[in-house]
C-alpha cells in the first residue's frame, strides 16, 4: 500500500495527530462492543449553545479545550450535542435535555494570524441529524448517548419558504440598522435561500434562554419552526429599539449637561480674565451673599451650615433644589428693623376722613392707637381687630392705617384656613414644604415694619392638622412675637415691628385666648344716610374708573341713589349698593357704545326698574292700627336690625301655651317667664275672666326663619297682657328688653341697629331697657331726633306705658308655687 492510499484510510482526528496537530491525545482510546456502540455517540459540550440541523459553525478554542473536544469525538469525528438541564458541581452528576444534534468535525487549523495566543485553533463543525437520547452511559470518564434519528417535518412550498424567507430577511435587516459590525454576519444569512439554512443561521443570535432555544429544537415542524423564530426576531428587533432610543434620549441629556457645564465654566473664565464679572447677587455665591446681608448671628450659622452641606454634597444631588429654596427664602426675608417714619397724626386723620365715611368711633379709637404708637417707639403694644358685618370698611381701614404711615401693606386670608401649617409653615423633611402666610407675608411685604391686615379670622377652623388659631397666639402677641418660630425657617424671626390688624364678622367664632389679645373695635350697620353719602363721595367715583366712564358720562340722581338703598340693597354695609351700581354703569356703558346715547346719561329713580328688574328687597311699614294681641318689637340680624311682628291667640282649651315660627330655646323661655308674670301681675284684672279655660298660640312671622336670643321678653310679655286683657297697643310703639321672673327688664345689645330700622319702619316711640339708654349717643341724631324713647325699668312700667294698667301698689301679688307651676307649660 502506498503512503498516499495509507493516508487516505486514515480518520479525521489519525490524520490530525500524524501531523502533529496534537501530540498528546491517548493513542489508545478505549473501544466498545458491536453492540453496545451501535447508535452510540460520545456527548460533546459546548457551553450555553443550542444549535439546529443544517448549522455550520466555526469555534476558536485554546489548546485545552480543543484536546477535550478531540478526545470526546469518535474516530469518524462525530458526537452528540446534548446541552445540560442541571448541573451539580459538587458531585460532577448532570441532567441532560433529551433532545439534541449530531456534531461533525470538518476541519481544525492552528490560527497563525493571532500572534498574542498561539496555541489557539480554528475548528470547522457541521451539525447533521436530530437526534432522541434514549440512555445515556458514563464509559472512561466520558458520557456517550444510545440516541435514536428524529426526522424532521417540512411541508413547506415555494410559496410559503419565499415568504418566510422574505419575513427572515426583513427582520434580519431592521435588526441590523441598530447594531454595528453586523455587515458580514447580516450577507450570510440573506445569501441562504433555503428557509432551514436561515434558521440555523439565525438561531445562534437569538437573545433568548437557553430553554426556549431548546424548545425550537425539539419541534418537529419546520414551518412552526420557522413562524416561531420569526416573532422572537420581532419582538427582540422591538427591544432593541426601545433600548436605543433610550439610550439616544439618555445621552442628549449627558450631552447637554456636560455641554452647559463646560461653557458656564468657559465663560467663568473669560469674564474673569476680562475682569468683567457680575456683582449682582444672582451671581454671587450663596456665602457671598449671605456675607453681604449681615443677618443676625444665628441666622447666619444656620444659613451657612446650609451652604457647607451643599457644596459638600455637589450638583445634582436630590437635597439641591431644597437647600436653594431654603437659602433664597432667608435671604429675601427683612431682617434689620426699619426706622419708622414720624407718624403724623393729623395726616393720619385726614386720610381716614377722605377713604370713609361715618365711623365716628372706630376713626376715634384708631387715631388714639396711633398716637400711643408715637410716643411709645420700641413696641406697638395691642392688636387691632375690627369686628362687624360684611362691607363695612374692615379691610379697607387696613389700606387707610398704611397710606397714613407710610408703610407697606400686606393682607393675608384666613378664611378657610384648617391646618396649622398654613401659619406656621412645614417642616423641610415634607415633599414641597414651604414657609407660613406670616412668613410669606413679610417676604412680600420687604421690610419688617409693614402693616399686615389678618382677615377673617373667625373664619378659621380646628382639623386633625392641628388649630390654626392657636398658632396665631404666638404670631398675635406682642410679648413674644419678636422670636416667632416658623417650622421652615427653624430659626427665629421678629414680628414685634409689625402692625397686626385683624378682621371678623363675629366674635363667638374666635376661641378666648386669642380674643384676649385683640383690642376689639366694632363696626356697626350704617344707615342709610351714611350709606348715601358713601355712594356720593366714593362707591360712584369706584365703580366710574373701573368701567372706563366719567362723571361726564353718567350721573346718578339723589333719589335714585335713595332707591337703590331702601329697594335693592337690604344689607349693613356697602357691598351690594356697590354691586347694583356696577349694573347700572355696565347698561349706561352698553348704551354709550351700541346706540351712542347723548352724555351724560342720567339715570333717575323711575329708570331703575328697567335697569335692574323688580325691587329685590323691602322693609315692612308699621301699619294703622294693631288688634289685641299683635306688638311691635325689634330685633337684630348680621345684616343690621329689623322689626318684629309677634301675634298671639286665644283658643278653648286646658290654660296651654303653644309658639310657632321657628323659636329658639331663648325665646320658648322668654315666653313661658311672660305668661307666669301675666298670672302674677294681672292676677286682679283676669280673676273673673275665662283665662284658665284658654290656650295662648303666640306666632312670630317668617316661619321659616329660625329666631332666638335674649331680647323678645317685653314683648312677648306685652303680646300676652294685650290679648288677655283685649287692649290694642299703638302700631308706632316698638319695644326690646328682656325680663326676668321678678318684673325686671334686663338691658339688651343691638341697639343702634333695632333704632334705625325702627325709625325706617315708621315707628315713633320705643321703649327701651333703662342701662340702654346710654346706647342711645351712638344713633345718629337724624333718628334720635325723630323718636321718642321711654326708659323701662319693671315690667309694670311697660305694661302701663303700652296698655295704659295701672297696677295697684302692693304689687306683685304674692301666689302660691302650684299656681306658678299650673301656668306653665
Amino acid at each position: 500500500m502506498t503512503q498516499e492510499m495509507e493516508n487516505e484510510n486514515l480518520s479525521f482526528t489519525q490524520q490530525l495527530r500524524k501531523d502533529g496537530f496534537i501530540k498528546d491525545i491517548d493513542t489508545n482510546p478505549t473501544c466498545f462492543d458491536d453492540t453496545d456502540s451501535q447508535n452510540q455517540l460520545p456527548i460533546i459540550f459546548i457551553p450555553n449553545t443550542i444549535l439546529l440541523p443544517h448549522t455550520d459553525i466555526t469555534l476558536n478554542l485554546d489548546k485545552q479545550h480543543t484536546d477535550n473536544l478531540l478526545h470526546t469525538v469518535d474516530d469518524n469525528n462525530h458526537g452528540i450535542i446534548l446541552t445540560p438541564k442541571k448541573l451539580e458541581e459538587g458531585n460532577g452528576n448532570v441532567e441532560f435535555y433529551d433532545v439534541g444534534v449530531i456534531l461533525e468535525i470538518k476541519s481544525l487549523t492552528e490560527d497563525k494570524e493571532n500572534e498574542l495566543l498561539p496555541e489557539e485553533y480554528v475548528l470547522e463543525l457541521k451539525v447533521k441529524d436530530k437526534v432522541y437520547v434514549n440512555k445515556i452511559l458514563k464509559k472512561d470518564g466520558f458520557f456517550h448517548a444510545q440516541y435514536k434519528i428524529l426526522p424532521e417535518e417540512n411541508t413547506l412550498t415555494e410559496d410559503e419558504i419565499t415568504e418566510l424567507n422574505k419575513n427572515i430577511d426583513e427582520t434580519v435587516l431592521e435588526i441590523a440598522k441598530f447594531l454595528p459590525n453586523t455587515d458580514k454576519y447580516t450577507r450570510k444569512i440573506l445569501g441562504k435561500l433555503d428557509t432551514q439554512d436561515k434558521l440555523a443561521e439565525v438561531f445562534p443570535f437569538l437573545k433568548v434562554p437557553i430553554n426556549k432555544k431548546q424548545e425550537l429544537l425539539e419541534l418537529d415542524s419546520v414551518k412552526i419552526r420557522a413562524l416561531k423564530v420569526i416573532q422572537l426576531l420581532l419582538e427582540q428587533k422591538d427591544a432593541i429599539g426601545i433600548q436605543m432610543e433610550l439610550a439616544k434620549k439618555l445621552n442628549k441629556k449627558m450631552n447637554e449637561t456636560h455641554k452647559n457645564t463646560l461653557l458656564r465654566e468657559q465663560m467663568k473664565l473669560i469674564q474673569e480674565e476680562l475682569n468683567m464679572t457680575d456683582d449682582t447677587p444672582a451671581h454671587k455665591t450663596y456665602r457671598e451673599r449671605i456675607k453681604d446681608a449681615q443677618l443676625p448671628k444665628e441666622v447666619e450659622e444656620a444659613a451657612l451650615e446650609e451652604v457647607t452641606k451643599l457644596e459638600r454634597q455637589g450638583q445634582n444631588n436630590a437635597e439641591e433644589n431644597i437647600i436653594r429654596n431654603y437659602l433664597d427664602t432667608i435671604l429675601q426675608l427683612p431682617w434689620h428693623k426699619e426706622e419708622n417714619p414720624t407718624i403724623d397724626i393729623v395726616k393720619a386723620k385726614k386720610q381716614l376722613n377722605d377713604d370713609h365715611y361715618g365711623l365716628k368711633k372706630v376713626k376715634t379709637r384708631i387715631i388714639q392707637h396711633l398716637t400711643v404708637l408715637k410716643m411709645k417707639k420700641d413696641k406697638q403694644g395691642s392688636i387691632l381687630l375690627f369686628v362687624g358685618p360684611p362691607g363695612t370698611g374692615k379691610t379697607s381701614l387696613g389700606k387707610s392705617i398704611a397710606a397714613a404711615l407710610e408703610r407697606p401693606y400686606v393682607r393675608v386670608s384666613l378664611g378657610g384656613v384648617n391646618d396649622e401649617s398654613e401659619i406656621r409653615g412645614h417642616r423641610r423633611t415634607y415633599l414641597g414644604a414651604l414657609p407660613g402666610c406670616i412668613i410669606n407675608g413679610m417676604k412680600k411685604a420687604g421690610k419688617t415694619n409693614p402693616v399686615f391686615v389678618l382677615d377673617e379670622i373667625d373664619k378659621m377652623t380646628e382639623s386633625l392638622n392641628g388649630n390654626p388659631t392657636s398658632a396665631l397666639l404666638e404670631v398675635l402677641d406682642p410679648e413674644q412675637n419678636d422670636s416667632f418660630s416658623d417650622n421652615y425657617l427653624e430659626v427665629p424671626y421678629d414680628l414685634s415691628d409689625v402692625f397686626f390688624i385683624g378682621t371678623a364678622n363675629s366674635l363667638q367664632d374666635i376661641p378666648g385666648p386669642l380674643r384676649d389679645r385683640l383690642e376689639i373695635i366694632e363696626l356697626d350697620s350704617y344707615t342709610n344716610t351714611e350709606k348715601h353719602h358713601i355712594a356720593d363721595e366714593h362707591l360712584i367715583k369706584e365703580v366710574l374708573l373701573e368701567h372706563g366712564l366719567t362723571e361726564d358720562d353718567l350721573k346718578i340722581t339723589y333719589d335714585a341713589i335713595d332707591c337703590l338703598i331702601e329697594k335693592y340693597t337690604r344689607e349693613s354695609g356697602v357691598r351690594g349698593l356697590k354691586r347694583e351700581i356696577a349694573a347700572i354703569a355696565r347698561y349706561v356703558t352698553e348704551k354709550i357704545v351700541v346706540d351712542n346715547v347723548e352724555r351724560p346719561y342720567v339715570v333717575d329713580e323711575n329708570m331703575l326698574y328697567d335697569i335692574l328688574g323688580h325691587e329685590k328687597s323691602h322693609y315692612d311699614k308699621v301699619p294703622d292700627s294693631n288688634p289685641p294681641g299683635v306688638v311691635t318689637g325689634l330685633a337684630w340680624t348680621p345684616i343690621g336690625g329689623d322689626i318684629l311682628f309677634i301675634e298671639a291667640v286665644l283658643l278653648p282649651g286646658e290654660e296651654k301655651l303653644k309658639l310657632t315660627g321657628q323659636l329658639g330655646d331663648v325665646m320658648k323661655e322668654s315666653a313661658q317667664i311672660a305668661q307666669s308674670l301675666i298670672k302674677s301681675r294681672l292676677a286682679t284684672v283676669l280673676k273673673d275672666s275665662d283665662i284658665e279655660k284658654r290656650d295662648i298660640h303666640i306666632h312670630v312671622p317668617a316661619g321659616s326663619i329660625p329666631k332666638d336670643g335674649p331680647s323678645a321678653g317685653v314683648t312677648l310679655l306685652t303680646t300676652i297682657a294685650s290679648l288677655v286683657t283685649n287692649t290694642p297697643v299703638d302700631s308706632t310703639l316698638a319695644m326690646t328688653g328682656e325680663i326676668s321672673l321678678r318684673g325686671k327688664v334686663l338691658p339688651v345689645g343691638g341697639i343702634k341697629e333695632k333704632v334705625i330700622a325702627a325709625h325706617r319702619s315708621g315707628i315713633k316711640t320705643v321703649l327701651l331697657p333703662e342701662e340702654n339708654m346710654k346706647d342711645l349717643d351712638d344713633v345718629p341724631c337724624e333718628v334720635k331726633d325723630d323718636m321718642t324713647f321711654k326708659p323701662m325699668k319693671t315690667v309694670d312700667e311697660v305694661l302701663y306705658e303700652a296698655l295704659g294698667l295701672k297696677l295697684p301698689e302692693n304689687k306683685p301679688l304674692n301666689i302660691s308655687i302650684d299656681e306658678i307651676n299650673k301656668v306653665t307649660p
